[in-house]
């Protein structure tokens, strides 16, 4: 039956001769088995083109490309590995439009409990926003895993100040009076140390690494440790009292600039998996804008 409907892509020319660089489709909603300790369904949204360097071709076939995500989603692992071979399929599916690139982007979320800091038993579930591309051009393929991680920030130089501004009020307080005791001191600072406060805030990070196209996992738990672990100061989920005090005290053992975070970060990343890329921005509470710094490895350069 659908022998007799007509094929436009097929069998008429473009009015236009003109190669295109990519044509494709975005936002396709697609199911997600991960690999590794990360093993469980995540729902993805995918993005998926090819070249189209005849230029007298009309245009691809959307159809074999939906049908190829469709296989790799419900008989695949998200993998390097299996990335690689899908964007081989991809290609193959269209040696009659001569394509000699293909590419594929995934965004979905990845969901992990995390244990409070100091409550035993007390946890909380974190979501982690991940991005995976992957690209084969000129017979290299590129796979790239990008993970947001959100964090907290206390300002360096607003931390400076506001012990400034404790130590005069204690001085003020006291004066010149001769034999302040312990008690005396203790009790000052039990009802006025806060009368100055550094302003922290609510950070993200957007942390790049590139994998190995022949690797059989993402290593997004080993990714997301080793950036939480270099900040110090993820932000938390559920809390206790306890746990609330030993947030306050990782800040104030971790004041950072946002050019600090941003090179916690670089410098954690390339010792545990190489080449990668860093942005971060500081959701200020001092300004109505954001503070943002970023860096990469020397040669690094965004996939496209």
């Amino acid at each position: 039956m659908t022998s007799a409907l007509p094929d436009v892509a097929r069998h008429e020319a473009s009015d236009i001769a003109l190669a295109l660089d990519w044509v494709g489709m975005r936002g396709i909603a697609i199911p997600l088995v991960l690999g590794g300790p990360e093993a469980a369904p995540a729902a993805a949204t995918a993005e998926l083109a090819v070249d189209l360097p005849d230029p007298h071709a009309k245009g691809i076939h959307m159809s074999r490309l939906y049908r190829l995500l469709g296989a790799f989603a419900q008989h695949g692992k998200l993998s390097p590995g299996s990335l690689q071979r899908l964007l081989r399929e991809m290609m193959e599916s269209h040696t009659d439009c001569g394509s000699r690139a293909a590419r594929i982007g995934l965004e979905f979320h990845l969901l992990q409990q995390r244990p409070a800091l100091r409550t035993p038993g007390l946890a909380g579930w974190k979501s982690y926003p991940v991005s995976v591309q992957a690209m084969h051009r000129d017979g290299i393929t590129q796979v790239e895993l990008a993970v947001r991680i959100q964090y907290s920030s206390t300002c360096p130089c607003s931390a400076a100040l506001s012990r400034q501004a404790v130590r005069n009020a204690f001085a003020e307080h006291f004066g010149d009076a001769p034999g302040i005791t312990r008690g005396d001191a203790l009790d000052w600072i039990s009802g006025h140390a806060s009368l100055a406060t550094p302003h922290s805030q609510r950070s993200e990070a957007e942390i790049r690494i590139r994998l190995s196209p022949a690797a059989d996992t993402l290593p997004l738990l080993a990714m997301i440790d080793c950036a939480e672990m270099a900040l110090a100061t993820p932000v938390q989920t559920a809390v206790k009292r306890a746990d609330e005090q030993a947030f306050a005290q990782l800040n104030g053992a971790n004041l950072m600039y946002v050019e600090d975070a941003a090179r916690r970060l670089r410098q954690a990343l390339e010792q545990h998996f190489g080449a990668c890329s860093v942005a971060v921005s500081h959701h200020e509470s001092l300004h109505p804008h954001d503070a943002v710094a970023s860096c990469a490895t020397p040669g690094w350069k965004r996939m496209g």
